[in-house]
C-alpha cells in the first residue's frame, strides 16, 4: 500500500510537471506564432508580449483583421479592407522620406485598432463602422502621416470612453 501512494504521488507528479511544461511550451509557441499574419515590416514594430486575447475566437477576429481571412468565424466576409494591405498602401502613398515614422505608428495602430475592434461586441469600444470611417479618414487625408495621426487620436478616443 505504502509502495502504492508514493508510485501514485510520483506519477501525478510527473503528469502534472508535463503538463506545466507542455503549457509553457504551447504558450510559448503562441506567442512566438501569435503574430506571424502580420506583415513582416509591421512585425519588429509590435509587442506580441502586449496581445491579450479574452477567448481564442478574438485572437482569429484579430487576425482576420490583419490578414482578411475569415477561417470560418461566424457573419465573416473575407477580404479588403484588411490592415495588411492598409498599411501597404499608406506606406506606398507616403513615400521613402516619410516611411521611417509612418511605418511604425500605422502597425502599432493597427494593432490598437484591432484588439478592440476584433473583441466580443458586447464589450469593444470600436465596431465596423468605425473601421470605416477611420479608412475614411486615411484616405481623405492629403497627407499619409497626418491621416495615421487622426485616426490614431480618434482611435483612443474611443477606447478612453
Amino acid at each position: 500500500m505504502v509502495r502504492w501512494r508514493a508510485w501514485s504521488r510520483t506519477l501525478h507528479g510527473a503528469r502534472s510537471r508535463t503538463a506545466l511544461l507542455l503549457a509553457a511550451a504551447l504558450g510559448l509557441a503562441g506567442g512566438a506564432r501569435a503574430q506571424d499574419y502580420v506583415r513582416a515590416d509591421c512585425r519588429a514594430q509590435l509587442n506580441p508580449a502586449g496581445l491579450r486575447f479574452d477567448t481564442p475566437l478574438h485572437q482569429r477576429w484579430y487576425r482576420r483583421f490583419w490578414t482578411g481571412d475569415c477561417d470560418h468565424l461566424p457573419f465573416c466576409f473575407p477580404g479588403s479592407p484588411n490592415w495588411n494591405d492598409i498599411v501597404g498602401k499608406l506606406v506606398a502613398r507616403g513615400g521613402p522620406a516619410e516611411q521611417a515614422a509612418l511605418l511604425p505608428k500605422a502597425c502599432r495602430l493597427g494593432e490598437m485598432i484591432g484588439l478592440e475592434w476584433s473583441r466580443d461586441k458586447k464589450v469593444r469600444r470600436i465596431d465596423t463602422g468605425d473601421l470605416h470611417v477611420f479608412k475614411g479618414q486615411l484616405e481623405a487625408s492629403g497627407d499619409a502621416l497626418r491621416g495615421v495621426e487622426q485616426v490614431e487620436k480618434s482611435a483612443q478616443a474611443k477606447l478612453a470612453r
